[in-house]
């Protein structure tokens, strides 16, 4: 066993965001026993649930070793949260998941807000995450409930994820929803308690605020949700939280993942065991080679997948994995690293199992388990979280000894305790588990000769395995998600996109019949033929809340009220008109509410709500002095938000008011010049409209400082 080392790995600020303490923590291995253990747990929850995933899917059966639900409640993630909140009615449920790119969607679920959000109560809410850069992904994988237990590591809660450790080749419960049967699966995740669950629960807390979903619960643990059956572990454990997060919207990129691992590698002293579906990180292999110069007897075991399917995966992947194992062979440590597959019984495809996991052992001192891959990706592209934990007493050293062996067994085919004999026997863990290789079951070199590496290997795996976002056109976030990152290039392109949309309004309102609908010439000799009885200001009012009803102009409207009738009673149906169209408007979006609002427009809606909350009535008065979006959108956004009713309605008063009273005033003006537009009318129309824009660019710059003194 490995002396304590007085000197810690984990540092709060350098290679991790916070370490908590755990009173309880647990290794899941593979996807059966992390399904149970989660099911038992939901079972229990009373006040909150939050799942965040790279993809979730409702389809996904949450059972056990055993295959089968025995609790009464479903089995598919969906119909079990449905029945769950029907049970307990002040439960809420959070789905937070990627808003991921075209290029899986035939690989999800289809239309995953209807099938998660549309299909279940109003107690589960769901959000699609896009605060991405282009190219980018979501890929933290983490559980809270009650922010009592808490789950992260590398299974989402999709399809074709689910198995035991035995990985039979036939195993019947083994079947995706289409009843066709998958590979065999390998995953891991950690459980923790405690100060740790509380503190992914702000983890995942700041996501949502993030993604502009909408404000949840505030933390509060409640109970103590823990399963009788779930195995403890590790007991008063220290655990370390490390995230990666790309650089984005104004904030700093984290890279606490890739600082764990080299801080980690660099302590190592006898031996390294990881897990990863991917390994490519450069930088990782670099410091790998460095502490085997340093550490003659050190040796490193890398288990993962034999083959990668995809066309992608082969050729930025796999092929970065070759180069990965190449620099450490030319750094002369060929005999001192294996990377490694696991063999199953009856597998004609010879593929072995499918290794997801993402683990990290080194000697008996360090343990890690999350989301992170061993590529480029997961050092700074996509959102990260792992836990970590390093021993701080004899006790939890034998433990984090055990999980290694464990794992080992379950590949190797053999008991724990004799991959502890074969270890102590050879005096080498390579050593030990070549002698252990020659069964049907067993872990055996991942063969890299035939792998391409050619210049177009190298293209795209610079392309689909980046180290940080790379600017890249509007289109390409279409196909593979996130915004594009701002530059020259795509600044320009938005500035084409922009002029070409104006151009194409001022087409369709000039040459098509809808020109003939905001004509105000037309519109007023229609309103004549109706009367001109004192009634008509209320016609025109009611006019005002019908057009907001189809998004008509609303300055369209108030010109009309400038020309019809006298300044006084213009500017009263103005104001009236406006004011009232918009309550309706902000009525109907406070009652559809903002959820299904943004299941229909999208999660961007979000942004603009959380804005107008956040800034009251100086929010709304800018947006009706210098207004950003069509006047019924905004009215219906507002509703859907959190703003108060007498905010909006106050803003929109100051906000309107004085555009409506010089409309109201140059009514009669802007009528005279389209009967007569001599050069003196044009130019008093024209002294008019230039004192509206002065009035509104005033504003447009004194606005930001009425808002910084609010804030202060």
């Amino acid at each position: 066993m490995t002396k304590l080392c007085e000197e810690k790995i984990l540092t709060e600020g350098r290679n991790c965001w916070r370490i908590a303490n755990a009173g309880r923590a647990a290794v899941l291995i593979d996807g059966a026993a992390y399904f149970g253990a989660l099911r038992a747990t939901l079972l229990k929850a009373e006040r909150s649930i939050f799942i965040v995933g790279w993809d979730i899917d409702s389809r996904t059966r949450l059972v056990g070793p055993s295959g089968n639900a025995e609790d009464g409640f479903p089995e598919q993630l969906g119909p079990f949260l449905t029945a769950l909140v029907a049970k307990r009615p002040n439960l809420r449920i959070h789905l937070l998941l990627w808003d991921y790119a075209m290029l899986y969607a035939l690989d999800r679920e289809p239309l995953p807000s209807i099938n998660l959000a549309w299909k279940t109560p109003k107690q589960i809410s769901v959000c699609l995450d896009d605060v991405l850069p282009a190219g980018a992904s979501h890929h933290q994988k983490i559980v809270v409930v009650d922010d009592s237990v808490a789950f992260s590591g590398g299974l989402d809660l999709t399809i074709r994820r689910w198995d035991t450790s035995h990985h039979n080749i036939g195993d019947k419960a083994r079947l995706d929803p289409t009843g066709k049967p998958y590979r065999p699966f390998h995953d891991v995740q950690m459980m923790v308690d405690g100060d740790a669950a509380v503190a992914l629960g702000e983890l995942v807390r700041a996501r949502w605020r993030n993604a502009a979903c909408e404000t949840p619960l505030k933390s509060n643990p409640i109970g103590d949700l823990w399963p009788e059956n779930v195995e403890i572990d590790f007991t008063d454990v220290r655990i370390g939280i490390a995230r990666t997060a790309p650089a984005y919207d104004g904030k700093d990129e984290i890279r606490e993942v890739e600082a764990l691992y080299k801080s980690s590698i660099e302590a190592a002293e006898k031996s390294i065991y990881l897990e990863a579906q991917y390994v490519t990180a450069g930088s990782v292999a670099v410091q790998l080679a460095k502490r085997l110069q340093e550490k003659p007897d050190l040796e490193a075991l890398i288990v993962g997948p034999n083959v990668h399917h995809s066309w992608l995966e082969e050729q930025s992947m796999n092929n970065g994995r070759r180069r990965f194992m190449e620099y450490l062979k030319k750094a002369g440590f060929r005999d001192r690293v294996r990377l490694l597959y696991p063999t199953i019984p009856d597998d004609d495809t010879q593929e072995g199992v499918m290794v997801h996991a993402k683990i990290s052992i080194v000697d008996d001192r360090f343990l890690r388990i999350g989301s992170a891959n061993l590529n480029n990706r997961s050092m700074g592209m996509d959102t990260e979280c792992d836990l970590a934990l390093e021993a701080a007493s004899p006790e939890q050293s034998r433990r984090i000894t055990f999980i290694r062996n464990r794992l080992l067994a379950e590949h190797l085919g053999t008991e724990i305790a004799a991959v502890e004999q074969a270890i102590e026997k050879k005096g080498s863990l390579l050593a030990a588990v070549e002698s252990l290789s020659d069964g049907p079951k067993s872990l055996r070199p991942v063969e890299l000769d035939n792998v391409p590496n050619n210049e177009l290997a190298l293209t795209v795996g610079w392309l689909a395995d980046p180290e940080k976002p790379v600017a890249t056109p509007d289109f390409a976030g279409e196909l593979f998600d996130g915004a594009a990152t701002s530059g020259a290039s795509s600044r320009l392109i938005k500035l084409l996109a922009l002029l070409f949309a104006v151009f194409g309004l001022v087409a369709i309102w000039r040459f098509t019949p809808l020109s003939e609908l905001t004509n105000p010439g037309d519109l007023i000799a229609w309103l004549q033929s109706i009367g001109s009885g004192f009634w008509m200001p209320a016609v025109v009012v009611v006019l005002f809340v019908l057009g907001g009803l189809v998004a008509f102009p609303v300055t369209v409207m108030i010109a009309v009220t400038g020309m019809m009738f006298n300044p006084f009673t213009a500017f009263l149906c103005g104001l009236a008109g406006s004011l009232l169209s918009a309550a309706v408007m902000f009525f109907i979006g406070y009652n559809v509410g903002r959820s299904p609002l943004r299941d229909l427009i999208g999660t961007k809606v979000n942004r603009v709500s959380r804005a107008l909350a956040r800034r009251g009535v100086l929010s709304v008065i800018a947006l009706r002095m210098v207004p950003i979006a069509p006047f019924t959108l905004i009215n219906l956004v507002a509703g859907a938000s959190h703003i108060r009713a007498s905010d909006f309605l106050i803003g929109t008063i100051l906000g309107m008011t004085p555009g409506i009273f010089v409309v109201s005033f140059l009514g009669r003006q802007l009528a005279r010049t389209l009967n007569n537009p001599s050069s003196t009318e044009l130019a008093m129309l024209g002294l008019g409209l230039i004192g509206w824009f002065l009035l509104a660019l005033g504003f447009y710059f004194i606005a930001p400082k009425l808002r910084s003194r609010k804030d202060e």
